[in-house]
């Protein structure tokens, strides 16, 4: 069961499987996107979690473009109870709400919409001119840093228009069976449907491994957004959804190439100062009780993410 609005009522009884039991990831509901006109530095901030793997892109996308002074940031527990995403300053590493000086995130989202209907998710989008979400789409967030907010940072370009189109298949590939996939397998509810999501996971997880064994990133030789997606599955899977989620049939760590790959995007600037594995470890393991009911965060296994990886080996660079 997980927790949402429906027509501003909050209920803690939602249950996002369908009859076959199968997890169904509703689909988000904010989706403005920004007009370059109205990209200025200082009207919008950003609401993430740390721990969660879609609000994790947006910030390794802010900082890759050094949009870190143009867009704020506020940061919620990484536990998350029946209220939702909660603000608590005096835990390490979360902030207030500096905003609106809510307690709850979904305080931001009746903000917006006193009748909304839907889950409360991050990242959020949030502009202080117009007093409302943007959008809560991770995807589409990236897409907007990247483009529509590139002369407030540092020139780096995620999403060059010669390239976009294979950017955008390859995030649609990998986004239902390894993105989305490690979420089917977990939260599956019959033999059959977990069966068929890790199968598909694996399948795809091979695919890239090989992909990657002749070029250094996805899409060739650029780091680019389909990049910044894979990694936020990447670093979480030994530590969380290879045993939390019953991904289990191999480690990350096991892969000749997605391995170094995963290290790789680690170690480069924008990535490894944003992955928060204290936040992400006490999410998953305290907050699905249906899967993990003792709420016992484990110690383990604690991947070498600075082990050298050779993968500057193949054509291409890091931005810079």
């Amino acid at each position: 069961m997980v927790n949402q609005f429906i027509d501003g009522e909050w209920v803690t009884d939602y249950d996002p499987t369908n009859e076959a039991g199968e997890f169904e990831r509703q689909p988000t509901s904010f989706r403005d996107r920004v007009d370059p006109e109205e990209a200025e530095s200082g009207r919008y901030h950003l609401y993430v979690s740390y721990a969660c793997p879609w609000a994790h892109r947006a910030l390794v996308t802010r900082k890759l473009l050094g949009l870190e002074d143009a867009i704020s940031v506020d940061v919620v527990d990484p536990f998350r109870d029946d209220g939702g995403w909660q603000f608590t300053p005096d835990k390490g590493g979360c902030t207030t709400d500096s905003i609106h000086g809510a307690d709850y995130l979904r305080e931001v989202y009746v903000a917006a919409d006193p009748d909304y209907t839907g889950r409360v998710t991050v990242p959020v989008l949030w502009d202080e001119q117009a007093e409302t979400i943007v959008n809560n789409e991770s995807r589409e967030i990236m897409r907007d840093l990247t483009t529509v907010f590139a002369e407030l940072g540092n020139g780096v370009d995620l999403a060059p228009a010669g390239l976009r189109e294979d950017i955008d298949e390859a995030l649609d590939h990998i986004y239902e069976p390894i993105n989305n996939g490690v979420y089917r397998t977990g939260f599956a509810d019959t033999q059959t449907a977990y069966d068929e999501a890790v199968t598909e996971l694996f399948e795809a997880l091979d695919h890239w491994d090989d992909v990657l064994a002749d070029q250094r990133y996805l899409v060739g030789d650029r780091l680019t957004e389909a990049d910044i997606a894979m990694y936020t599955t990447l670093v979480r899977f030994d530590e969380v959804y290879h045993t939390h989620f019953m991904c289990n049939h191999e480690l990350i760590r096991e892969y000749e190439h997605l391995w170094p790959y995963l290290r790789d995007l680690y170690q480069t600037d924008g990535f490894g100062e944003t992955t928060h594995m204290d936040h992400i470890k006490e999410h998953y393991y305290t907050t699905h009780p249906a899967v993990s009911p003792k709420r016992i965060v484990p110690r383990g296994p604690d991947p070498d993410f600075e082990e050298p990886h050779a993968r500057d080996e193949l054509a291409g660079e890091p931005p810079v």
